[in-house]
């Protein structure tokens, strides 16, 4: 997977892409992450890169030209046309869904913008989609375009040790994950479920199925809507007075 990020402030996302996981998985070379200084990419001598919108209103904009430099040198350094990402509070919102679906593509574009964005013109010329990780507004696009890396990156071959690390949590499958636990079995009064230490795999997958419907619809039961429900599921929804 190769993901390549404009951004005004590249040392911002490397400092958070170079730590843990995602860092050790660039290391390991499972992943090709690179920063691009839109700065870079002006021609303005002074490095600027945003002016004043036209008509009335605050705020700068930064300009189409950088831009658009900045995903030209992209596509030239890496010999092919990436799908390209804004990243922004119009965009679709961000699900587990749609970061499997782009774990499947072998290039990505993430577009940071800031100030108060970016000339529609080189959106309309370049960007194959929006995304927003949500329903409210942030400084730029940085905080996002790492939350779509992570979310991204941790799916893709090798950066995990294992598909199941991440196939059995929230929202993988369409519910919430069930509790776990760890040692000790007893803490401040409280003990580990039994059924989950008596090694009966079978007992086990299925109090696990049951507690991921639980907090499904304890906390989100709207998910309950979409979810692949079998007839075993339904019953034991009932029993906690969910409604088909």
């Amino acid at each position: 997977m190769r993901i390549d990020i404009a951004t005004l402030f590249p040392d911002m996302c490397e400092a958070v892409l170079s730590a843990s996981i995602i860092g050790r998985a660039r290391k390991a070379g499972y992943l090709d992450i690179q920063c691009w200084q839109i700065r870079d990419y002006t021609i303005d001598k002074h490095r600027n890169v945003d002016d004043t919108p036209y008509g009335p209103g605050k705020g700068m904009l930064i300009q189409a030209d950088p831009m658009y430099r900045t995903w030209e040198a992209v596509c030239a350094a890496r010999g092919s046309r990436p799908h390209v990402i804004y990243l922004s509070p119009q965009g679709r919102v961000l699900t587990q869904k749609k970061a499997l679906e782009l774990s499947q593509k072998d290039h990505l574009y993430l577009m940071c913008g800031h100030y108060e964005g970016v000339d529609q013109r080189v959106l309309d010329e370049i960007v194959d989609e929006e995304i927003s990780i949500g329903d409210y507004v942030l400084t730029g696009g940085e905080l996002g375009a790492m939350v779509l890396t992570d979310a991204i990156a941790r799916l893709c071959p090798g950066v995990l040790a294992d598909e199941s690390c991440f196939m059995e949590e929230s929202h993988f499958n369409g519910l919430l994950e069930y509790p776990q636990y760890t040692k000790p079995a007893v803490w401040h009064g409280r003990t580990v479920p039994e059924i989950i230490q008596n090694g009966n795999h079978a007992a086990i997958a299925r109090w696990r199925r049951e507690m991921s419907l639980k907090a499904t619809y304890e906390k989100r039961p709207d998910l309950l809507e979409k979810a692949d429900l079998n007839e075993k599921d339904k019953w034991y929804l009932r029993t906690l007075g969910w409604e088909e």
